[in-house]
């Protein structure tokens, strides 16, 4: 599934599927991470989330991330990164979301 058709399908709540160091630790344990949109609350985000991938939301924890000023390194350019959303969904044990 890509990107475009993952946010088509999920109306907009689910951005991205984070592919970190992070959650590929997370993964072991059923949890993945997600990018959601800025105003997407937890049972929409658990709710879109079985739709697009079929599988049990157990829990969702969410994290707002500070956006803000960030130096390129090597050079004296900054860039401004936008204040994000991620969410961690945790499913039925078993069950899995397909990455790729």
């Amino acid at each position: 599934m890509t990107i475009k058709e993952l946010k088509e399908k999920t109306e907009g709540v689910i951005l991205n599927v984070l592919i970190t160091e992070k959650g590929s630790r997370l993964s072991a344990e059923n949890r993945y991470l997600l990018e959601v949109a800025p105003d997407a609350r937890k049972p929409v985000i658990a709710a879109m989330a079985e739709k697009a991938f079929g599988v049990h939301v157990l829990a969702v924890k969410t994290a707002n991330m500070k956006g803000g000023l960030r130096y390129i390194r090597g050079t004296r350019r900054a860039v401004t990164e936008p204040t994000w959303k991620k969410a961690i969904v945790t499913v039925k044990q078993g069950e899995r979301i397909e990455l790729a």
